[in-house]
């Protein structure tokens, strides 16, 4: 190989990793996986009975648009439930009686807090804990409730068998008598044999 061959590799090369780099910061910039830092908005928390499918990078939505981004979640040990650390643009300025739940992008859509500007006069600050939460549904149970749900309320329309009666008599009922045997018959007399004698 030559000098020459050998360096238009290597700058073939770079400007390939080069755009690599380029194309994956464009991606991570766009998707919004980065979220909002501390430095572009404020904390707020929120504890939620139920967090399932919230982790952190989750969107934080006000009227279905981005706003901020799930930061940091555990768990508060003394009330059992998902404690949710948010960033929250500056320039949204939410009332303190508003309030935060988990939603999803419909059916079988990834989950995100959404949430609800309250009418308050008061706002909520940095570090401040929204008072009011819906925590994650369980779409799978509530199916299968109302499906459950259906089968036991056996209406008109219901294609499954009515229960067999009962075979066994009522206590209270009362037998029926019995039949008397009927007496022996009496054997009947043996035929005479037959003589040749007419």
């Amino acid at each position: 190989m030559s000098a020459g061959t050998t360096t238009l590799e290597t700058a073939v090369g770079a400007a390939v990793v080069a755009l690599a780099v380029a194309f994956f910061a464009y991606a991570y910039k766009t998707a919004g996986v980065g979220g909002t830092s501390s430095a572009d908005g404020y904390v707020l928390v929120a504890e939620f009975d139920n967090a399932e499918g919230i982790n952190v990078g989750t969107d934080v939505r006000l009227a279905g648009i981005k706003v901020g981004s799930v930061t940091a979640q555990s768990l508060n040990t003394e009330s059992y439930q998902a404690r949710i650390e948010m960033t929250v643009e500056k320039k949204v300025s939410l009332a303190d009686d508003s309030q935060a739940k988990i939603t999803s992008e419909g059916l079988l859509g990834g989950k995100f807090i959404a949430l609800e500007p309250g009418g308050s006069d008061a706002r909520l600050g940095p570090g401040d804990q929204f008072s009011y939460t819906q925590g994650s549904v369980d779409l799978w149970a509530l199916i299968g409730q109302a499906m459950a749900g259906s089968k036991s309320s056996g209406g008109s329309g219901s294609s499954e068998p009515a229960p067999a009666p009962d075979a066994t008599p009522a206590p209270d009922a009362t037998p029926a008598p019995e039949a008397t045997p009927a007496p022996e018959a009496a054997p009947a007399p043996e035929a005479a044999p037959a003589t040749g004698n007419p």
